[in-house]
């Protein structure tokens, strides 16, 4: 039996051997950090038994995966733990993710985060006994039944969703069995080091209408000094979360009476908007887009049009009862149909293309409670939507328009080095969420493959991600805590003129179909501020920041010099607050450091005899004192080129 390696070496055996086995005929040193294998391209663990020729790679924490089943693993020695320190729970699932690993459970008498200490003390000890994690399979009814003996009620329902003639697979380690496809490591005894993090919410499969069971979060590294460097980064993370942070200095609140995932922007968080939002109307402007505004709802007779009614209904907030009324309305979950109608106002001749529309677009999507998190998951946020109709042969010239454009965004907030993208295709095997034209979609995706391969834009491939009405490019980003989000799309769109009657007349006086390309300049403004927020830490730049400057009036003899700066420095469009308190200078600089205002001006008897102010700038403390005219002069550079700190 002959075994090739990822190196393209081999090694062969005479009879079947084990995995672990054939790490072992490799390199000891290899043998001790094996967590599995990929044989012939599956993943296996280090008993498996190979019995004939393969391609085998050794998975070690370096390998992604690897370090699923090292994860997986840690989960369920939590299981074990939390059923050993708290024997009525019940158990849901636990699997491994991207940063470590979860599971859901379900207890009588809800627990505290203190009391998972006891938790962890316990996984130790089954880390430290180094029980086998043996498998084996039983008929689906036997397995029911073993659940059924265990009082696993989640298991059980699992169980009946397979179909009815496959073995099940379980793992058992110690006394302790669970559900499990697996794959997993050999022993408890290989985890080296873990940490439960956090405990929290979640609904039983993700669904509102469920129970909601309490999740805990752990995480697992195969050294202790690469967890507790990952622990100091959590920490961090939670110092800049948006949802802590951006409550914290005032951005943005919620209100239970008000609903979930609809956030109210208080004064700066509203400031912080109002500035992006014509920062981004200014240039695209100047790039010759033309302003639209439209309504907030529609008949259910505009979105049967557009296709939203047939493929997104359960996405939208309907007002009214189709059995009932007459008129059924919608609030819009995109503004696409509505811009589209003000193109069909007039006949349009290839001369008049392409038209670019903008619009800063407050839109509607009905997102499942379970969802809502901050600013970054919201029901009612506002857009830089944009929809571009052109001709075919334009087509790859506005494309490649509307990346430069979304390029010089993200390098003015400082996120261009933090996204990566994407091309999201559509599912041919799910055909019922798309419009159903493979041949469109064949020459709409391989139209955007071109595009974005003549770009240079390095991308990987989603299959089933696009929009029901064509391929996307989504950019995306990571928040705080690694999750990642699509901040920015671009869609190419070769259905819905057609469904608008939508059309130009070409050089031939001929009736054509333009192409149309939806795409947002900056994406959701709620979610951008929050990963804004997280980016600086709520430290933004000058040019961002909502209040840019602080004026100290140190004495009552200071207030009204220092008030007339403060109206000074608004009339040309800074913005600037008086502090004069009767309080310390060190207490009014420590409290605009709390802030994190970019600029401090002091203003005392000294500074009012001299004509100076005296200046602090956040992160480079003192610059000492200068005239007004000069610090004006340094503040309208630093906004003028939206210079980041």
């Amino acid at each position: 039996m002959n075994i090739t390696l990822k190196d393209g070496s081999s090694v062969s055996f005479d009879k079947p051997v084990k995995v672990m086995d054939v790490a072992k005929s490799i390199s000891e040193g290899l043998a001790r950090v094996a967590l599995g294998a990929k044989v012939d391209g599956s993943v296996v663990e280090l008993n498996s038994v190979i019995y004939e020729d393969c391609t085998l790679e050794i998975l070690t924490f370096k390998d992604e995966e690897g370090k699923r089943i090292y994860r997986h693993t840690c989960s369920h020695i939590l299981a074990q733990a939390m059923k050993s320190v708290f024997p009525t729970v019940k158990l849901a699932i636990g699997p491994a993710i991207d940063n470590g690993f979860y599971y859901d459970f379900d207890f009588k008498t809800a627990i505290t985060f203190e009391e998972l200490v006891k938790v962890e003390d316990e996984m130790k000890k089954i880390i430290k006994a180094n029980y086998p994690l043996e498998r084996f399979v039983l008929p689906r009814q036997e397995a029911i039944n073993l659940m059924i003996s265990f009082g696993e009620d989640y298991k059980v329902e699992l169980i009946n969703d397979l179909p009815d003639d496959v073995e099940v697979s379980f793992y058992k380690q110690g006394d302790f069995v669970d559900l499990c496809a697996g794959p997993h490591l050999p022993s408890t005894g290989y985890i080296k080091a873990f940490k439960l993090t956090s405990l929290t919410g979640a609904y039983w499969r993700g669904n509102e209408h469920n129970k909601m069971l309490s999740r805990v979060y752990g995480t697992c590294f195969d050294k202790k000094a690469d967890l507790n460097e990952y622990l100091t980064a959590l920490e961090e993370a939670k110092k800049r979360d948006h949802n802590k942070l951006g409550r914290e200095m005032g951005i943005f609140m919620t209100d239970e009476n008000i609903g979930q995932g609809l956030p109210l922007l208080m004064p700066k968080g509203a400031k912080l908007m109002q500035t992006l939002v014509r920062f981004v109307e200014d240039e695209e402007d100047r790039r010759g887009y033309v302003r639209t505004k439209t309504p907030f709802m529609a008949k259910s007779n505009l979105y049967k049009i557009s296709g939203h009614w047939d493929h997104y209904k359960d996405g939208m907030f309907v007002i009214g009862d189709e059995e009932k009324d007459d008129e059924v309305f919608a609030l819009r979950p995109m503004t696409c149909p509505f811009q589209y109608t003000i193109y069909n106002n007039g006949i349009k001749s290839y001369r008049d293309l392409p038209i670019r529309y903008g619009e800063t677009s407050t839109l509607f999507r009905n997102e499942s409670s379970g969802e809502m998190h901050g600013l970054i998951r919201v029901r009612q946020f506002t857009i830089s939507e944009g929809h571009l109709i052109c001709t075919p042969s334009q087509l790859e010239e506005e494309f490649k328009g509307v990346i430069d454009l979304i390029n010089f965004m993200l390098k003015s907030i400082g996120l261009e080095n933090d996204v990566t993208y994407r091309f999201s295709r559509w599912d041919p095997n799910d055909s019922e969420k798309y419009i159903n034209d493979p041949q469109k979609w064949e020459e709409a995706e391989a139209t955007m493959r071109t595009i974005l391969n003549h770009l240079g834009i390095k991308y990987t491939e989603a299959i089933g991600e696009a929009a029901f009405y064509g391929p996307k490019l989504d950019i995306q980003i990571k928040n705080v805590h690694g999750k990642e989000d699509t901040i920015i799309t671009v869609q190419v769109d070769m259905f819905l003129a057609e469904n608008f009657d939508m059309s130009y007349v070409d050089e031939n006086g001929e009736k054509q179909r333009p192409y149309i390309i939806h795409r947002t300049s900056i994406g959701c403004y709620e979610r951008t501020i929050a990963l804004l927020i997280e980016k600086y830490a709520g430290a933004f730049p000058v040019w961002l920041a909502p209040t840019q400057v602080k004026v100290l009036s140190l004495t009552d003899r200071t207030k009204d010099l220092s008030q007339d700066i403060v109206t000074k420095l608004g009339n040309v469009g800074i913005r600037a607050e008086l502090d004069a308190r009767s309080e310390t200078v060190g207490y009014k600089i420590r409290s605009a450091q709390m802030e994190k205002v970019p600029y401090m001006l002091i203003i005392g008897d000294k500074e009012a005899e001299e004509g100076v102010v005296s200046v602090r700038r956040r992160g480079a403390g003192d610059l000492g004192k200068m005239k007004y005219e000069e610090f004006l002069a340094m503040i309208l550079n630093d906004v003028a080129t939206r210079k980041l700190d």
